[in-house]
């Protein structure tokens, strides 16, 4: 594995300022990747690594992060894992619900090309029939609102959750505006999903 001595990299956007946030070293991002492998279950063989760019969805629009770029046996493109870590969540400009049912979203899962198409991964109980996410546009943030569908059985249930991605189609591109939750009232964060 690379050994690298910078501890500050540029995040960058289109038409904004670039942050500085910490070097994910090497070694842990390789750990991140690698936890939770299954005994038995099939396993890609990392034969190097080095640092690149990678493109991630972010509150505020997509970024160009560095990454660590896993080359792997078999494969001619290289696995990218984002070697940042998040800045803190800011402040959010809204007050948390109090009077709305409702459950929390577990992270930003992705932003199409065109900004119009927001993907987030949603919480919902193993008897569910579904995660729903309602959506409300404003000119400087985008509150989303995350549900249940009721599910058709009866009977017990254990109270097991599951993370579900959920696709909304915006009425305009969400560029800069922030992803807010409306049962938190906090910005929506962007981490990377885990490994398998």
């Amino acid at each position: 594995m690379p050994r690298t001595r910078a501890t500050g990299v540029r995040v960058a956007w289109p038409g904004r300022a670039p942050v500085v946030r910490p070097l994910v070293g090497v070694q842990d991002s390789y750990a991140r990747m690698a936890f939770g492998r299954g005994g038995g279950q099939p396993h890609l063989t990392v034969t190097g690594a080095r640092l690149g760019m990678m493109t991630v969805a972010t509150t505020r629009g997509p970024a160009t992060v560095p990454a660590w770029l896993f080359a792997l046996d078999g494969y001619d493109t290289p696995l990218r894992r984002a070697a940042v870590t998040s800045s803190p969540t800011p402040r959010s400009p809204i007050a948390p619900t109090r009077s709305v049912p409702g459950r929390r979203l577990d992270r930003l899962g992705g932003v199409s090309g065109d900004g119009r198409t927001v993907t987030v991964v949603a919480v919902r109980g193993v008897c569910d029939g579904g995660a729903s996410v309602g959506v409300l546009e404003g000119r400087d943030a985008v509150v989303l609102s995350g549900s249940v569908v009721k599910g058709r059985g009866s009977g017990p249930c254990t109270k097991q959750a599951q993370l579900m991605p959920v696709r909304l189609r915006l009425k305009r591109p969400l560029g800069g505006r922030v992803l807010l939750d409306a049962l938190s009232g906090a910005p929506i964060p962007y981490k990377e999903a885990p490994p398998g």
